[in-house]
C-alpha cells in the first residue's frame, strides 16, 4: 500500500500517523492494514471521570431543597466540562483510533446535550459502545437514553398528550432525512413512543399507563406498535441505509456525493445495518484513495487539536482553557449548537477561526501568546474568558517533544512536510518552506503545522 494512501486512511479513520508507525505498514496490503485498524478498535473502554458526589446521590437528596438542587446542578455542570477535557485527551491518545473517530461521528448524528453528568457520561459511552456495531441495536438504545429522553421531550410524550419532537428528529435527522416521510407518520410514531421514561439512576422505564396502545399506521403498516417496533419498521426502508451511508461518505470521503458509491455502500449496509461491514467496504475500495479525495477535507476543530497532539503530545493543564480553544474554533464537545449538530465542511472556516487555527500550533507547542490586552485577531473570542483574568494570555499546556523526536528521528527536516501535510504543496508554499530556517526540527515542525495546508486532511 502506498505511503500517501496509508496516511490518507489514518487521517480519515483517525487523527494521523507518525513515520515510525507508517514505516511498519509499508509492506502490508490494503486489506491487512484495514484489518489492523479494526482490530485495534475492537475493545470498548468507557470514558469515565471521577464523580464521587453523584455516584451515591439519591433523588430525595438531590431535591431536598431548591438550594441543594441548584448546588448539585452547578457541580454537575463543572463535571460535564471535566468530561469534555477527558474526551479531548482520549481522542488524542487512544489506541482505539477508529472507535473514537466514530464516536465523534455519532455524537454529531445523535445530537444530544445534558447538564447532569451521570446521564451525559452514560450517553457518551453508549455512542462509544455501539460505534462500530449494529445500527438497529444502537438506535433502540439511544431512544432509551435518559439524556435523549430529556433533550427531545420524550418524558412529555404521554397517552392523550403526544409530543412529536423525538418522532420528528428520529425521521429527519437519525434515519430517513427530509422528504422521506409524512406529517401523519410523525404523529403515529409519536404515539408509539409514549410511556418512555427513566429512573433517577438513569435506567430506562417503560410506563405502561402512559403508553398509547391504539393501532398506529406507519409506512403502510398497522399494529399496536411501541418504539422498538417503529425502529424495526423504519429500518425496513432502504432509504434509511442510504441516508446513513451518505453521511458516512461526507464524513470520510468527500462532501461532493458520488451516487454510485453511495448506492454500493447502501447495498452493503442494507438490510443488516452492520456499521463495521460498511466501513470496511469503504476503506478497501479503490475510489476511497482517488487523488480527488486526498487532502480535500477541512479538519474539524477536534481533528485539528487531536492531529497536533498526535504529532507532539499536548497536555492541557486547565479545563477552562481547552474549553476556550474549542469555543473559539467553533466545536465545543458536549455542547452542540442545536439538534442538527455542527454543519462541518467549509463552515469550520471564517476570518476569525482561520487566524486562530493558524496560530494554534505555536500557541500549544511554543508557548506563544494570544493577545488579550488590546484588540486584535483574537480579542473578541477571548474577551469574555479573560475579562477577570488580568491579561493572562498564555495557554497552559505542556508539549512532549521527546515523543516527536523518537517518532521523527529518521525524518530529515526537509521531509517533514511530506509527513505533516496531506494536500498537494504548490510551488509558492514549497518556496516558503525552502526559505524557512532548518536549524531546529521542532521549530520547523511548528512552522509547517501553521500553514493553511495543514488545515486539510
Amino acid at each position: 500500500m502506498k505511503k500517501e494512501h496509508i496516511q490518507h486512511l489514518y487521517w480519515r479513520a483517525g487523527f494521523g500517523i507518525d513515520p515510525k508507525a507508517l514505516q511498519s505498514l509499508l509492506n502490508k496490503n490494503r486489506e491487512d492494514i484495514v484489518d489492523m485498524l479494526f482490530s485495534e478498535s475492537k475493545s470498548f473502554n468507557p470514558l469515565k471521570i471521577n464523580t464521587p458526589e453523584f455516584d451515591t446521590l439519591t433523588y430525595k437528596e438531590f431535591n431536598k431543597t431548591n438550594k441543594i438542587h441548584r448546588a448539585y446542578i452547578e457541580k454537575s455542570k463543572l463535571k460535564v466540562k471535566e468530561l469534555n477535557h477527558a474526551w479531548i485527551h482520549r481522542v488524542s491518545n487512544s489506541k482505539e483510533t477508529l472507535r473514537e473517530k466514530m464516536t465523534l461521528f455519532w455524537a454529531n448524528h445523535f445530537v444530544c446535550q445534558d447538564r447532569y453528568i451521570l446521564y451525559i457520561q452514560k450517553f457518551n459511552n453508549t455512542l462509544r459502545y455501539h460505534a462500530l456495531g449494529n445500527f438497529k441495536d444502537f438506535l433502540k438504545d439511544i431512544s432509551k437514553e435518559p439524556s435523549m429522553i430529556d433533550y427531545l421531550d420524550l418524558k412529555q410524550n404521554k397517552k392523550g398528550r403526544p409530543n412529536e419532537n423525538f418522532a420528528r428528529e428520529l425521521l429527519e435527522l437519525f434515519t430517513l432525512g427530509v422528504g422521506n416521510y409524512s406529517e401523519d407518520d410523525i404523529k403515529e410514531i409519536a404515539k408509539a413512543f409514549t410511556g418512555y421514561n427513566y429512573d433517577f439512576e438513569g435506567d430506562f422505564e417503560f410506563r405502561e399507563n402512559q403508553h398509547n396502545n391504539d393501532f398506529k399506521y406507519v409506512f403502510g403498516k398497522a399494529g399496536h406498535y411501541d418504539g422498538d417496533d417503529i425502529i424495526d419498521i423504519i429500518l425496513e426502508q432502504k432509504q434509511c441505509a442510504r441516508f446513513i451511508c451518505t453521511k458516512l461518505y461526507r464524513y470520510f470521503v468527500n462532501t461532493t456525493i458520488n451516487k454510485t458509491h453511495i448506492e454500493d455502500m447502501t447495498n452493503v449496509f442494507f438490510p443488516n445495518y452492520n456499521i463495521e461491514t460498511v466501513l470496511r467496504y469503504m476503506f478497501t475500495q479503490d475510489w476511497f484513495y482517488s487523488p480527488e479525495h486526498i487532502g480535500n477535507k477541512i479538519k474539524s476543530p477536534i481533528d485539528l487539536i487531536a492531529g497536533i497532539s498526535h504529532t507532539v503530545p499536548v497536555t492541557f493543564k486547565e479545563t477552562e482553557q481547552i474549553l476556550g480553544i474549542q469555543g473559539m474554533l467553533g466545536q465545543l464537545l458536549l455542547y452542540p449548537p442545536n439538534v442538527a449538530g455542527w454543519k462541518g465542511g467549509k463552515s469550520w472556516i471564517d476570518s476569525n477561526t482561520l487566524m486562530i487555527r493558524l496560530k494554534l500550533p505555536s500557541v500549544l507547542l511554543s508557548n506563544a501568546k494570544i493577545e488579550t490586552k488590546e484588540k486584535g485577531d483574537f480579542y473578541d473570542a477571548y474577551k469574555k474568558y479573560y475579562e477577570n483574568r488580568k491579561g493572562d494570555s498564555i495557554i497552559k499546556a505542556s508539549a512532549n517533544w521527546e515523543v516527536f523526536k523518537s517518532n521523527y528521528q529518521h525524518v530529515e527536516i526537509e521531509e517533514l512536510g511530506n509527513y505533516l501535510l496531506q494536500c498537494p504543496i504548490n510551488s509558492g508554499v514549497q518556496d516558503y518552506l525552502n526559505r524557512l530556517s532548518k536549524k531546529s526540527k521542532q521549530e520547523y515542525c511548528v512552522q509547517v503545522m501553521s500553514l493553511p495546508e495543514y488545515q486539510m486532511c
